[in-house]
């Protein structure tokens, strides 16, 4: 997929960041899996502890593919009827971010690259550099795993973004 054409949300599109990150997205992406045309963002978990606290406080955090995949087609649905009632079909944004472990199978990836065809360009995944013990434990405690977190506000995308652009500026 060719992030060049990527809308980000508003807010971070007219931010003057928001050039920068774009083109940091594009540099920082590699394929979901071994021969996959489907491309991720690659980044550290380091720096996005605080925001994803934060937005799961809020509750702006889905645990899990399937609870996630049921939330985006839900979502789907309802756009569609809106986009269909109204008569205008609306251009397609991220709105959520799908953050995911480094270490599921072939299969995990595979069921990811599936739910980024049918819901991209809404969706944005991230592949962290941490285990599914290292993202779940800092929101759901010790011992708890995680191999997706999905992000589902505007604003706690917009600020998971931005903490990207900065880490993407140290590297």
């Amino acid at each position: 997929m060719d992030l060049r054409s990527l809308r980000l949300p508003k807010v971070v599109e007219s931010d003057p960041r928001g050039a920068d990150l774009l083109q940091s997205l594009i540099k920082h992406c590699q394929p979901v899996r071994a021969g996959s045309e489907i491309a991720v963002l690659s980044a550290r978990l380091e720096g996005l502890k605080e925001v994803l606290q934060s937005a799961h406080r809020a509750g702006r955090v889905v645990r899990g593919l399937e609870a996630a995949a049921g939330v985006l087609a839900a979502e789907e649905r309802g756009l569609r009827m809106v986009d269909e009632t109204s008569g205008v079909k609306r251009g397609g944004r991220v709105s959520r971010l799908l953050l995911l472990a480094d270490d599921g199978s072939d299969g995990f990836y595979r069921q990811i690259e599936n739910l980024l065809r049918r819901h991209r360009p809404r969706a944005l995944a991230i592949r962290l550099d941490v285990d599914a013990g290292g993202l779940g434990s800092p929101l759901f405690g010790p011992e708890s795993e995680s191999r997706l977190l999905m992000i589902q506000h505007k604003d706690a995308v917009a600020e998971i973004l931005f903490c990207l652009a900065e880490q993407f500026a140290d590297s």
